[in-house]
């Protein structure tokens, strides 16, 4: 798993700011989930990153900021 921030640089729609927005996890399935950090704190199940960053990437104008290293290969299985 790696947890991770969406930060949003412009903010399009005038609904959830700029900085950091929200916060998820990518599972080491490829699947992710996010939470929204402003009110109503809602949350998103998403089936990979790329599908998340695809509806709320809003053109470039949001990013991923991973916060954790990936689990090394030797140690994922235990």
């Amino acid at each position: 798993m790696q947890r991770f921030q969406l930060i949003r640089n412009e903010d399009v729609s005038g609904r959830s700011g700029t900085g950091i927005v929200a916060e998820g996890v990518i599972f080491s399935d490829g699947s992710a989930v996010l939470r929204w950090n402003v009110a109503p704190c809602s949350m998103g199940f998403y089936h990979s990153i790329d599908d998340l960053i695809f509806l709320h990437g809003h053109e470039g104008r949001t990013t991923v900021q991973v916060i954790d290293q990936p689990i090394p290969a030797e140690f994922a299985s235990v």
